[in-house]
């Protein structure tokens, strides 16, 4: 079906295709009359402004960016960014903006995108998420001068502002949890070393056991649930066995949960569980996660405020959410004599 234009409008109000231009666009040059009728049968066609056209008239394209350097496979089952482009999408609706939004498979192909996207002016800025330690993506949209938002620490950032929670914080906050109930040999299965906020958690993580006198040691993983699974077999399998485990996000800790059940390994009272990222996953197990929550659709809200306003020019600073608190479940418990001292 072919899409109305304004000269399809003209047709139809009897009158010139500058006329409808003049009444669409709220400009002087046709009477009132004249206005209300375009608008009532530009309502009727179903006409909307070309984004095209629109960005070549006044530079706007109407839409920001977010491109995830992971794989699609896994977005569908990671809650996290699911409820943070529920945040974005639910603020930039309130102006009509839209969401772009892809995936890529390294950063140079992420970076050719964002290349793409300004050359052919598809976004008026996007959203950077994933930091990685020395970053060449930073630079890259400094030089593009692409009006950009970092969703992370400001760490690394270079020029661009960021909104941010606090890793180390939510770290602390679950390695006080554990070590108030008795335990003292702690692991942390993390995501990617590569990202920004894998080190400062790891980092964070080895300061607060060693400030509590705590065992700690950290595992490598990727954020799927098969290595969160392979993680927590070879913790519980291996020698030193702990009797706690801090996982980076909730898909590991369902799959940690499920291979400790398989092992015969029980939980809490063989070792206890704690994941990063509350959501429906740690309700729905048995027995239920203890996580540390944020409100990650406000997270994804408070990112698209301020990129509408680094969008309009207006200088804009780091901008920290809350930090995550701790949700207690029955996942956690003081560690049974027999686990404490395996």
């Amino acid at each position: 079906m072919k899409r109305p234009t304004m000269v399809d409008i003209a047709r139809r109000a009897g009158v010139t295709k500058s006329a409808v231009s003049f009444a669409l666009n709220g400009r002087p040059g046709v009477s009132e009359a004249t206005r209300a009728r375009v608008l009532a049968i530009a309502e009727e066609l179903g006409w909307q402004p070309n984004s095209a056209a629109r960005a070549l008239s006044d530079g706007r394209a109407g839409a920001f960016g977010l491109v995830v350097d992971r794989p699609a496979r896994s977005l569908g089952i990671e809650p996290f960014f699911m409820q943070l482009v529920s945040g974005i999408q639910g603020e930039l609706s309130g102006d009509g903006t839209s969401l772009l939004f892809t995936v890529a498979p390294d950063t140079d192909a992420e970076t050719a995108t964002y290349r793409a996207w300004w050359a052919q002016r598809k976004v008026d800025g996007v959203f950077l998420v994933d930091l990685r330690v020395d970053d060449p993506r930073i630079r890259a949209l400094e030089e593009l001068r692409l009006p950009a938002v970092v969703i992370g620490a400001p760490v690394g950032t270079g020029s661009l502002p960021a909104v941010w929670s606090d890793d180390a914080a939510g770290v602390r906050t679950a390695v006080a949890h554990l070590a108030d109930l008795g335990h003292r040999s702690i692991a942390h299965v993390t995501g990617p070393a590569t990202l920004r906020h894998t080190l400062l958690r790891t980092e964070a993580f080895a300061a607060a056991t060693a400030e509590r006198g705590v065992a700690g040691r950290s595992l490598e993983a990727d954020y799927s649930g098969e290595q969160g699974c392979a993680a927590t077999r070879a913790l519980l399998e291996g020698e030193d066995r702990p009797t706690a485990i801090l996982y980076d996000n909730d898909v590991m800790a369902v799959s940690g949960l499920s291979a400790a059940q398989s092992l015969g390994v029980r939980v809490p009272a063989d070792v206890s569980l704690v994941a990063w990222d509350d959501s429906p996953l740690c309700r729905l197990v048995h027995p239920g996660l203890t996580a540390l929550r944020r409100d990650i659709a406000a997270y994804g809200a408070l990112a698209a405020r301020r990129l509408r306003d680094v969008v309009a020019g207006h200088r804009v600073e780091h901008r920290r959410a809350p930090d995550p608190a701790l949700t207690v479940r029955a996942s956690t418990a003081a560690p049974s004599r027999d686990a404490a001292t395996l």
